[in-house]
């Protein structure tokens, strides 16, 4: 039979392990990494932009004042209503019991008063308003496309930024294995008085190593800032797990094309000359609309009003009107005209002047970005050269270090030899995953420039 203590161990135990399986219950499960393709980067990026937004509220505020242009052609009325308290007025036209100017005697009246307005000519006011808040629809239109394409240019940078730094360091973590074994080897082949072998060897194979490791950790902060950056575009907290499709840094694209190609894509794509071309249209039918305003609106208006009090008796001589008694109304063709000194020539001088500006933003268009894109065509063609060259030297310096390791594991040959090639392997490594890096940004950076990014 067990003890009492016997059976509290049996208990206690039996406690702990029922509180350990509800804790393991309850713990979060971590969130399974999502692994994304550079084109669903692109598109998460996009639908979570906020800057799209902003794009997309500048189009409708555009559209509002196009229709508030449409709505000057349509009849534009004002009602005004009235209630109080007015003396008594009994009798007609000709005689009353009661005085003007009396207050021993109130009474309620009640008064509405409308005016209608309906334009018929306004000299072009309307009609150039109308036809500059269209084209301002336009310009921002491919102001949003153009935002479009720098988030897409963006995420571009970030994900290769993220392949390059991966890339970077298992090159490092290469080197550094290499090193390691090196170092093993060197310690044997000193313990056995090698003559190939001095202690300085082991020293600089040390400080070699040392090298590597801080090369290995701005290589690991390279990827944590542009993994950080990437996922703030897509609008992914921090903490989220996040993989990439493409688990190397390879070349992508056609090769690049001829110069004069994509000068002239840019021409016909890139939103920011789009911009220009409407924007000098909008500010063209404004400098019109203000050139409108010196003359006359000509307009048909309407006027209606009813009053009523019923401690005022009516009066019908249509020569003695009584404001707070009648029904009245009427139509006629009107003309309004409003003259001044100066502030109508200014308003215009003021239209033109931004339209002369805009006139210097297309020239400087129409100059830089032809210049940018040739910056960013010889880039894509400087890195592509430096693949060729770059990818052969390090094939060969890498051959040269498995050759030098070799000998040095049999004692043949120096140490030295192990420093040299390990060091011109990594550095022509290196600079082929730049040359990579360099070409697709630079592809990158020619189909934003040329307007072809995929909306």
């Amino acid at each position: 039979m067990k003890s009492l203590s016997d059976l509290m161990k049996v208990s206690t135990l039996g406690a702990l392990v029922l509180t350990a399986s509800l804790l393991v219950a309850a713990a979060p499960v971590p969130a399974a990494a999502e692994t994304l393709s550079l084109q669903e980067c692109i598109s998460r990026a996009l639908a979570n932009a906020p800057e799209l937004g902003e794009a997309q509220a500048d189009i409708a505020l555009s559209t509002a004042k196009l229709s508030e242009a449409k709505g000057y052609r349509y009849p534009q009325v004002d009602f005004m209503g009235l209630t109080g308290p007015v003396p008594r007025a009994r009798g007609n036209q000709v005689s009353s019991p009661d005085e003007i100017n009396s207050t021993d005697h109130w009474t309620w009246f009640e008064r509405g008063d409308a005016t209608l307005v309906q334009p018929i000519y306004t000299f072009g006011k309307i009609s150039h308003s109308m036809a500059a808040a269209k084209h301002g629809i336009e310009v921002e239109k491919a102001r949003k496309e153009q935002r479009r394409n720098e988030i897409v240019l963006k995420v571009k940078e970030y994900y290769y930024g993220v392949l390059l730094a991966r890339e970077l360091k298992q090159l490092l973590g290469e080197v550094r294995d290499d090193l390691g074994r090196a170092r093993d080897t060197a310690n044997k082949l000193l313990e056995q008085s090698s003559a190939n072998v001095e202690e300085a060897d082991i020293y600089k194979l040390d400080a070699f190593s040392g090298e590597v490791r801080k090369y290995l950790a701005e290589a690991t902060k390279g990827e944590t800032l542009a993994l950080a950056a990437l996922k703030s575009k897509l609008a992914l907290p921090r903490e989220t797990p996040l993989e990439l499709t493409d688990a190397r840094l390879l070349r992508v694209g056609d090769p690049i094309g001829e110069l004069n190609g994509y000068l002239a894509r840019a021409k016909e794509s890139r939103p920011e000359f789009r911009q220009v071309s409407e924007g000098l249209q909008a500010r063209k039918e404004l400098v019109a609309a203000a050139r409108a305003a010196r003359y006359p609106d000509i307009f048909l208006g309407g006027r209606l009003s009813v009053a009523h009090s019923e401690g005022r008796d009516k009066v019908t001589n249509p020569w003695v009107p009584d404001e707070f008694n009648h029904f009245w109304g009427g139509v006629a063709l009107g003309i309004k005209w409003k003259l001044d000194f100066g502030i109508s020539s200014a308003k215009v001088a003021q239209e033109q002047a931004q339209y002369d500006r805009l006139i210097s933003t297309r020239y400087f268009a129409e100059e830089n970005i032809p210049l940018q894109i040739t910056k960013y065509y010889d880039e894509g063609v400087e890195a592509a050269t430096s693949m060729e060259a770059t990818k052969g030297g390090y094939e060969s310096s890498k051959k040269w270090a498995v050759t030098a390791i070799a000998n040095f594991d049999f004692g043949v040959g120096p140490a030295k030899e192990i420093f040299d090639s390990l060091q011109q392997y990594a550095k022509m490594r290196a600079a082929y995953f730049q040359s990579v890096y360099n070409y697709n940004l630079a592809l990158a950076n020619l189909s934003y420039a040329t307007g072809e990014e995929p909306m």
